[in-house]
């Protein structure tokens, strides 16, 4: 695709600030030109739109630099000090350092840095911990879990066989739309899985570690813990942590940890960490990718830093201070509100014509991008959906504090609006609500 054929953004401006922040984007234009303008536009997108998705963050420039080094060119397979390659010397230390720094982080005796992403740090666990057949129990997709946590289609439940605990469904339970605890006990007694999954990627409320071990005990069931959103709340203390609860924590290294995309496994079992390691490496994959390696290392090195308690906490608090906005808004907050980085937003309370397909649509023609997801119980397909899901993890890195939040609230109330209003409305009001989005943005440079 040529430069010309890509449209740009509706509203966007293709001013310096953005693209002179893109490390060797002068170099890559001499060589590339059309890669070098795709990259370019999207450094643009980035720099002048509210990044609401819950699973996106903004890395620092350091991170982002770490990634494009010479360490690229080189092959580590195995471990440090045990490598199938000769030149691995800095590699070993490089690699070291990310592990010792992710020990550091989560206060655990081992930790495996290598996984390229959160499924397939999900997908060497399952390998390393239990046979093809083997039962597990965890939370469905639908009601906040994840794919790889016993998706019919993927491969955790086409090799594996996953048994779901439910939430709480009655309207009128204090506990409304929150893991039912004693079903997740009665679940686990019934099949005694082999592992107990905790740990989701659309679930608003703090997780009970502690319970969920007690339960897990009870049949002799390994704990895994899946930590992918809530691990940078975790180093910074906003979230309780899953040691030493949990015989194993996976995560991914970006999200709210604001690293590299990339996979992260932790363990205090010697044994178990010895399994998981064979089970990445020859098990799941070969050569790891030292120059993103590197760039956890440095995203650790940040995490380890005494201000990375002031934005893991400053992150809640404007998670927060955004659904109650939205609720004031006249929209619903799924469990009642959140005690992490991210919400679901039920939408039909605001219009029961309102879809997440829809809102999200009209919501990024506006300059706010945020997914449509279902809620507990959604009666709509999984295309369409009667949500959407919103987090703060990237505004907080951008600066943004509780104050702000009312303002994007409005933003989101006003495209909503318009939306529903019909198109010619929504053409008359999203340009203007675009550049009140630009506006906000320029307050609030990403960071580099």
């Amino acid at each position: 695709m040529t430069p010309a054929a890509v449209s740009a953004s509706p509203g966007i401006s293709h001013g310096p600030s953005a693209t002179q922040s893109v490390p060797g984007l002068s170099m890559i234009r001499a060589t590339d030109p059309a890669i070098a303008e795709l990259i370019s536009k999207e450094a643009q997108r980035q720099e002048t739109t509210l990044e609401l998705i819950a699973s996106e963050n903004h890395t620092s420039p350091a991170v982002m630099a770490a990634m494009g080094t010479c360490l690229t060119n080189k092959y580590a397979e195995g471990y440090p000090g045990a490598r199938y390659y000769g030149g691995c010397e800095f590699h070993d230390q490089v690699e070291t350092l990310a592990i010792e720094r992710a020990k550091q982080m989560f206060g655990c005796k081992f930790a495996n840095v290598q996984p390229h992403s959160g499924a397939q740090a999900n997908a060497a666990v399952f390998m390393a911990c239990m046979e093809p057949g083997s039962t597990f129990a965890s939370l469905v997709l639908k009601d906040g879990g994840h794919l790889s946590h016993g998706m019919k289609i993927n491969f955790s439940g086409r090799y594996y066989n996953p048994v779901h605990y439910p939430l709480h469904y009655d309207v009128s339970h204090k506990d409304f739309e929150r893991i039912d605890y004693d079903a997740v006990e009665k679940v686990v007694l019934e099949h005694k899985p082999k592992m107990l999954l905790c740990g989701y990627s659309a679930y608003p409320r703090t997780i009970d570690f502690a319970r969920f071990r007690a339960i897990a005990d009870k049949v002799g069931a390994l704990l895994m813990s899946d930590v992918a959103h809530i691990a940078g709340l975790i180093v910074g203390g906003a979230h309780p942590s899953p040691f030493p609860h949990s015989h194993i924590v996976t995560t991914t290294t970006h999200k709210t940890l604001r690293g590299p995309r990339g996979g992260l496994i932790l363990t205090n079992d010697e044994e178990l960490a010895k399994k998981i390691d064979k089970a990445v490496f020859p098990g799941m994959q070969g050569g790891p990718l030292m120059h993103v390696i590197a760039a956890k290392a440095v995203a650790f090195g940040e995490c380890l830093k005494p201000e990375w308690k002031t934005y893991s906490a400053q992150v809640v608090k404007n998670a927060t201070a955004l659904a109650d906005a939205l609720t004031k808004l006249n929209y619903r907050i799924t469990t009642g509100g959140t005690d992490n980085h991210l919400m679901l937003v039920d939408l039909r309370k605001r219009s029961e014509a309102l879809t997440g397909a829809d809102a999200s649509k009209w919501l990024e023609k506006c300059g706010i991008i945020s997914n449509m997801n279902g809620i507990p119980s959604d009666p709509r397909p999984p295309k369409v959906t009667s949500g959407i899901r919103l987090g703060t993890p990237a505004l907080t890195t951008r600066g943004l504090k509780e104050a702000d939040m009312s303002t994007v609230a409005t933003f989101i109330d006003r495209a909503l609006s318009a939306g529903l209003a019909g198109e010619a409305e929504f053409t008359n009001t999203s340009a203007q609500i675009r550049e009140d989005v630009r506006t906000l943005c320029e307050r609030f440079p990403l960071p580099h």
